[in-house]
């Protein structure tokens, strides 16, 4: 199956991971061949793909009604990988886990902005659900200005029984939701083994997702409004998250009491 990437910074992430298979560069005829522009061909030919000018009419009906930018890339699917492999990366980084898990998110723009937030913050894997929910589309890609094209990406039947295997590897799951009885994300230990799970843009963290969670957090609110949508509190809590780590690094202290008396599994935690 081949794709169309396109967008200037979709596709110039994309040939520098090298992840995916490359057939055709389509540049807009009349783009200035400068700055981006010109790496994102030399990438392409040095890749082995074919560099091809397509007038703007053209590629306006090839591309109807997104910003292309006069740049598109056929591709071969996106590669996802298993969550064992998204546990790998972080024991090859020598850090604890930091995972990713969307409950059923539908808007490839909320997607690609946490996946955006996800690659910057070093998040180890995302995962997704295989079905009712935004894919890793050609839309997302290009939401994630390419970021996407970095990450560690699992496509799973069931989050819930994802939650119990990650669980028997040690890591904490924690759901961000707009609850009363959650914890203030500012209290809350963020620096262990974690899964951060993100619920739908309406229905929020669904409940058997939820309950397999070990606890809840949210968003103490300052302002007018009384909540973030999905993409900004999910990017809000991965940076406390990545900072977190940080100062329990920077400290070498261990983990909270809470969680240092939980033993067992990949990472120190018994169910």
């Amino acid at each position: 199956m081949i794709e169309i990437l396109y967008g200037r910074h979709a596709v110039h992430e994309a040939l520098r991971a090298g992840r995916r298979r490359f057939y055709t560069l389509s540049l807009m005829a009349g783009t200035q061949e400068t700055g981006l522009i010109r790496e994102v061909e030399q990438l392409a030919r040095q890749k082995g793909c074919r560099v091809q000018r397509v007038d703007k009419e053209q590629f306006n009906r090839r591309l109807p009604g997104v910003n292309h930018q006069g740049v598109a890339l056929e591709v071969g699917p996106y590669p996802t990988v298993s969550v064992e492999q998204c546990l790998q990366r972080a024991r090859e980084a020598g850090e604890p886990p930091l995972l990713l898990m969307l409950d059923h998110l539908e808007d490839p723009q909320n997607v690609g902005t946490l996946l955006r937030t996800a690659e910057a913050m070093g998040v180890h894997g995302v995962i997704l659900p295989e079905r009712r929910a935004a894919g890793i589309t050609p839309a997302v890609s290009n939401a994630s200005a390419g970021a996407v094209e970095h990450l560690l990406v699992a496509q799973v039947v069931n989050l819930a029984q994802t939650q119990e295997m990650l669980k028997r590897q040690g890591l904490w799951l924690v759901a961000l939701d707009n609850r009363p009885d959650a914890q203030d994300l500012a209290d809350a230990d963020l620096s262990g083994p974690l899964a951060l799970v993100v619920g739908n843009e309406h229905k929020g963290v669904s409940r058997l997702v939820r309950e397999r969670c070990d606890w809840t957090v949210r968003i103490a609110m300052q302002g007018k409004v009384g909540s973030l949508n999905a993409a900004v509190a999910g990017s809000v809590a991965l940076v406390a998250a990545r900072e977190a780590r940080r100062v329990r690094q920077a400290r070498s202290e261990p983990t909270d009491q809470k969680q240092s008396k939980r033993t067992g599994g990949s990472y120190g935690r018994q169910s």
